[in-house]
């Protein structure tokens, strides 16, 4: 891929010298189904004389013409650039090419539906991926007005960034992308846009279906709000409870940012094979299709689902609106976006326990992306597109947010919203720096915050606080401090706005709660502050430091405050102090401070008690790693076969119906080893054995067929049954999972083959064949494959998108045999690293990243075996 890399120096070099004012793209979507037909126009100022290049990624390039002079492909066409010599001060290029389709969710993608074989296409343009689709100068601050044309089949609908302009031109006749039948094609003009950004711009086409709503923004206008979907898909799209939150995040942020919608009307399209959860597209805001719901999916989803729309209505401000300079400031983006969604959704949805899924997931991934040796402060060094690709990780979205909070804490919600205001109305439509938007807030704020930039903006790690007590021999606290300790790697003492909570049981037995009776808010700064405050007070049953979770650091309990957590964990009165709980507890399992049989013990002892959905799903997917990975070897069967008979106990005992009873049947499925959990799973999938109140739906279906393939119970015959009774998009993933699953050395080669040395299968695929590529009950499947993996990688990553081969570098990496005694994980790793120093180095750092889950787990064991 370095012909495609652009670093930050060149568009530097680039911004320098060229100013773009408008494109007008033209695209013909029925020449065919691998390639299409892309005309660009483009009308920018430069420095008279001076040389630079526009980017472009396509198979054929027929035509360039600067400023009426036609140029020859062969000569100024090389990699990813078109070469413009010789410019004038101000310039008119035209750029005519053959553009490809990609199945690899980047530029714009081409899916058929297998229900009825209809062609439906997106664009994904972040990073840099607009270049795939029209000339463009790709980097963020050369922004621009967009003027889209596109023609396509007639029974189609279209979609871009700006309204239509008038009902789309209709010609009788043509080709579609189906491959040559004859019907007639229309041609859709939309409006222009104000200047934005290439990554922002959208294309969505093919016969998906809508359904419409509109609403009146802060300045008075009317904004048409849409929501799509495939045909196929339509009747499980819930449009109602989609512009529901949608309205009440655009009331939410335009009083609170202080400026109006940007844009002409709000789409947002669910489209297939998408790499992420969704992309702020300006005004056609594109998300993932599982966000439509098919069966029933607890509760959690539905909340991220909420999360991840206001995240990306929040974006229509910070990133479209005012836009980074360069990818350095992703994060100014990402962790933004991450915040004012989880505020939002805390006060304008139902969802009102919002940051206790904040600190439950985001604060989780943060802690863990910033003890990885790759960290990186939240401001980034990004060097160039490589660097960016991978950097959409838990520091740039998740420790960027709760930065951002304690922020907020710090200066006060009403100063940090008034900068905001500020920072909005001076630089609209613009592109900036962090420097500009702490500007704004010190003046609101009155607080100079350039110490607390540095500090926590521009340096890595993530600190851990432990309460020091000392009691009298009536109980009376006589001394209290918070000591911080700071990582070798990173050894930066950080202040810290938060707060200490005290906790005590009230009442008798079942109806007995754990009430605070103590809370003192304060600043913390160096290894050790006293909390004079505490000193007097009778130590309450559970101190918790960072109490309200303002701070961002880990944590740990003192001893008498861990007992009475592990003894009555389900006594608190409110979700968020229980999470804290929790993710201490969690830590200390992955620090290896304590054994990963305990933590089983606390979730398999609790669990039935927790009453939020995405709390539920984190600490289940925290129980598979510690059964996994941390329990030592020895203990691990008897521990994993108990654990799942326990689930399946706590999923036979929940509420009829419920989310809970949903998750943990869920877990009992996946963990199912022995004979006779083999045959419960069998029996509740032909339906012999029935929970109250549960319905097994297709994808249910699904999860609980492919258990029973990994355990050797069901096989290909059975999957092909399925998929001929599920014959959708979401049924050949399901398949295509459950097939790489079959615990058999020839399913494993297949599937290897599928994902690494071909390139057919699209991303959604690739992805369901990985996952059940490592699902095994027998790790010595994995075996065979450690060497080949390690062989090709350096070809992966040159062969394959940045997309594809990070699933790829990512999704094999052999962390399952951490402590297989046929191979040496981490010397087979380091040898790698040793012998490719010049590997490219976003390359580099998901294998480094890789290895250390392994160097964790591996002590995690340790800790484990300890106990005895």
């Amino acid at each position: 891929m370095p012909g495609e890399n652009l670093t930050r120096a060149e568009a530097a070099e680039r911004a320098a010298l060229v100013r773009t004012h408008a494109y007008d793209v033209e695209l013909d979507l029925t020449t065919g189904p691998t390639t299409f037909a892309s005309r660009s126009t483009v009308r920018f100022s430069a420095t008279p004389g001076a040389s630079t290049f526009i980017d472009l990624i396509a198979p054929t390039v027929h035509e360039v013409v600067l400023n009426g002079r036609a140029l020859s492909p062969a000569d100024v066409v090389a990699d990813s650039r078109i070469r413009l010599d010789d410019l004038a001060a101000e310039n008119e290029l035209t750029v005519v090419a053959d553009c490809a389709y990609m199945n690899t969710g980047e530029g714009l993608h081409r899916f058929v539906d297998p229900v009825d074989d209809e062609v439906y296409l997106y664009s994904q343009f972040e990073v840099a991926d607009s270049r795939r689709v029209f000339a463009v100068f790709e980097q963020p601050d050369l922004k621009a007005a967009f003027t889209f044309t596109v023609t396509a089949p007639a029974h189609w609908t279209v979609v871009s960034n700006y309204p239509q302009l008038g009902e789309p031109q209709r010609v009788e006749g043509g080709r579609n992308l189906n491959g040559g039948r004859d019907e007639g094609t229309a041609t859709w003009r939309f409006d222009t846009t104000p200047p934005i950004s290439s990554y922002i711009t959208a294309v969505v086409a093919g016969p998906y279906h809508g359904e419409h709503g509109e609403l009146t923004s802060s300045d008075g206008r009317t904004i048409p709000l849409g929501v799509y979907c495939r045909s196929s898909l339509a009747e499980h799209l819930d449009t109602d409870n989609i512009l529901d939150i949608t309205r009440a995040g655009f009331a939410f942020y335009e009083e609170r940012f202080g400026h109006p919608y940007p844009f002409a009307k709000y789409d947002q399209l669910f489209v297939p094979e998408f790499n992420a959860g969704a992309m702020e597209n300006a005004g056609a805001v594109t998300f993932l299709e599982s966000y439509v719901f098919r069966s029933k999916v607890p509760d959690a989803t539905v909340e991220r689902r909420a999360v991840t729309i206001l995240h990306e209505l929040a974006h229509m401000w910070f990133g479209d609106l005012v836009t980074m300079r360069w990818w350095d400031d992703l994060w100014l983006n990402e962790s933004f976006a991450e915040y004012a969604s989880t505020l939002a959704t805390a006060e304008a949805t139902r969802w009102t326990s919002a940051w206790t899924t904040f600190s439950s997931l985001e604060k989780s991934w943060a802690y863990r992306q910033d003890q990885l040796p790759s960290t990186h402060p939240i401001v980034a060094d990004m060097r160039d597109l490589e660097d960016v690709e991978v950097n959409f990780d838990g520091i740039t979205y998740a420790k960027g947010a709760s930065v951002l909070k304690q922020l907020v804490a710090w200066v006060g919600q009403d100063e940090f919203f008034a900068g905001v205001r500020s920072y909005f109305a001076k630089h609209a439509w613009g592109n900036t720096q962090l420097r500009d938007l702490l500007t704004e807030l010190e003046a609101t704020s009155g607080r100079d915050l350039s110490a607390w930039s540095a500090l926590w903006l521009e340096q890595a790690g993530v600190t851990l606080l432990r309460p020091e007590i000392e009691v009298d021999a009536d109980g009376v606290v006589t001394s209290f401090a918070v000591l911080q300790e700071v990582p070798a790697e990173h050894p930066v003492q950080r202040p810290h706005r938060l707060a200490v909570g005290g906790y005590d049981l009230q009442g008798e037995g079942d109806d007995a709660r754990l009430v605070r009776t103590v809370h003192v808010e304060l600043d913390i700064d160096g290894p050790r502050t006293e909390v004079p405050e505490l000193v007097g007070v009778r130590q309450p049953a559970l101190l918790l430091v960072n109490d309200d979770d303002l701070a961002y650091a880990k944590v740990r309990l003192d001893p008498q405050s861990l007992a009475t957590s592990v003894a009555h964990l389900d006594k608190f009165t409110d979700s968020l102090p229980r999470t804290l709980v929790w993710s201490a507890a969690w830590d200390a399992t992955r620090d290896g401070e304590t054994s990963a049989r305990d933590f089983v013990d606390l979730v398999l002892g609790n669990i039935a008690h927790e009453t939020d959905s995405s709390v539920i799903l984190v600490l289940l997917r925290q129980l598979t790693t510690a059964l996994d990975l941390y329990v030592a070897p020895e203990h691990r069967e008897a521990t994993a076969t108990a654990a799942a008979d326990r689930l399946l106990a706590l999923a036979e005992a929940a509420r009829a119906g419920s989310d809970q009873q949903l998750q943990l049947l869920k877990a009992f499925a996946a963990r199912a080893r022995t004979d006779a959990q083999l045959d419960v799973v069998t029996e509740v999938l032909d339906g012999r054995r029935t929970l109250q109140g549960l319905s097994v739906d297709t994808d249910l279906r699904w999860e609980l067929l492919t258990a029973l393939v990994a355990g050797g119970r069901a096989g290909d015959a059975d999957v092909a049954a399925q998929q001929a009774a599920d014959a959708t998009a979401t049924g050949q993933r399901a398949a295509a999972a459950a097939r790489a699953a079959v615990p058999t050395a020839e399913a494993k080669e297949r599937a290897w083959a599928a994902v690494v040395t071909d390139d057919d299968l699209p991303n959604a695929l690739q992805a369901a064949t990985i996952s059940g590529f490592g699902r095994v009950h027998d790790t010595a499947l994995l075996v065979p494959w450690v060497e080949p993996y390690f062989a090709e990688l350096e070809r992966v990553w040159a062969d394959k998108t940045n997309e594809m081969a990070q699933n790829v570098v990512v999704g094999l990496y052999p962390t399952a045999l951490a402590d297989n005694p046929q191979v040496d994980v981490l010397g087979t790793t380091d040898a790698w690293l040793a012998g490719h120093p010049d590997a490219p180095a976003a390359l580099r750092r998901l294998v480094v990243e890789s290895r250390d889950g392994v160097r964790r787990a591996l002590a995690a064991q340790e800790a484990d075996r300890a106990r005895g």
